[in-house]
This record gives C-alpha cells, sequence and structure tokens, in this order.
C-alpha cells in the first residue's frame, strides 16, 4: 500500500538551529515515539528500530535510513528510509524536509513523504495509517519544538527506554476527528440545502 504525507509546524528558534537538530539523528529521534538509533554508520547512513503496539500486539521495525541528499544552503535533505517488520512485512520512504525562515523569526519545517507498506499493518487502511501517521507527527512536532524552544541553559528530558507506539489511543483519536468532520460536513449541507 503506498501512503502519501505532508505535514508542517513552526518552531520558535533560528532556522541554524533547527537545521542542526534535523541532521542530528539522536536528537531527532529522543523526539520520535516508539523509535531507537542503534548504529550511527557514518555521517549520512543510521540504523534502527521503531516499536508499535496495537493492542495485545506488540511489532517492531529494524531498519536503515539514508540521507541521500544534504543542500546546506536551502536547508533541505532527503532521506530514504528501509525496514522490515518481525513478522516479515516491509516499509520503505522516501521523505524530504526543508526548512523556510519566517517573517517573525520562527523556522517552518515541511516534511514530506512518500511510504510503501507491505504485511499486517496495511489491514488497518490507508485513511486510518494517514491519520495515524498525522497524530504520530503531531506528537514528534511538540516534542521538537519544547526541546529547541527550551530557555537557554535548561537541561532536555530525555527518556531513557524509546516507549512503544500506542496505536490504539492514536486510532481512536482518528476516529473520533473523522466521525466530528463527517457530522460536521453533514450540517453544513443541510444549512445550505434548508
Amino acid at each position: 500500500m503506498a501512503i502519501e504525507i505532508a505535514e508542517r509546524f513552526s518552531v520558535h528558534a533560528p532556522i541554524d538551529a533547527v537545521w542542526r537538530f534535523l541532521l542530528d539523528p539522536r536528537q531527532v529521534v529522543s523526539c520520535m515515539p516508539g523509535a531507537s538509533l542503534e548504529e550511527v554508520v557514518d555521517d549520512r547512513t543510521f540504523l534502527g528500530s521503531v516499536q508499535v503496539k496495537l493492542g495485545a500486539i506488540t511489532t517492531s521495525y529494524k531498519g536503515r535510513v539514508q540521507l541521500t541528499e544534504v543542500d546546506e544552503q536551502g536547508h533541505a535533505v532527503h532521506m530514504l528510509a528501509e525496514g522490515r517488520e518481525t513478522g516479515g512485512g516491509t516499509a520503505k520512504a522516501t521523505l524530504s524536509s526543508r526548512l523556510s525562515l519566517l517573517p517573525d523569526g520562527d523556522t517552518e519545517i515541511l516534511t514530506e513523504a512518500k511510504i510503501d507498506l507491505t504485511g499486517r499493518i496495511v489491514q488497518v487502511g490507508r485513511g486510518m495509517i494517514q491519520g495515524v501517521s498525522h497524530q504520530l507527527f503531531q506528537k514528534f512536532a511538540a516534542s521538537t519544538k519544547e526541546r529547541l524552544e527550551q530557555t537557554p541553559g535548561s537541561v532536555p528530558v530525555a527518556s531513557s527506554e524509546p516507549e512503544a507506539i500506542r496505536l490504539v489511543p492514536l486510532v481512536f483519536r482518528t476516529l473520533w476527528s473523522a466521525i466530528v468532520g463527517f457530522v460536521g460536513r453533514l450540517l453544513g449541507r443541510s444549512r445550505t440545502k434548508g
């Protein structure tokens, strides 16, 4: 199953600080729910894993992320990620992130991804996967903002163990958002007809 994701958020931090953060796999992984960095092969290749918990089932993906293009001047990076699930499924993705300086001095991060999934996870469907991906990105964005917007002298708080991504609460939030959106569209249509 192929899906596309596009997300953006802004951080109250200088663009150079956000750029250094984005290129540091240890920093990025510390903000990603369920992810852990296992090895830095070189300055552009990293090995890691992501643990996903869906109800009573916990599954892990192990894989590699490679920075395929780094544009220092344009503050853009392109990555190729490949992972294999312990149960046989796979995940392959091309990701790109681009930074831009906003008029108020904040930095905007725009991320786009094309992901191809196989295995048990595709049973939940494209809409659900995109909704859960959005929720996970929101958690990543909040953690990134917290880390980059700390006042000088404060010490970042990092968890010692990566916690598995708990999909059930995310799935419920995604379903609830879809229901609220659907009801809102219905009510909007009925008002325009009446």
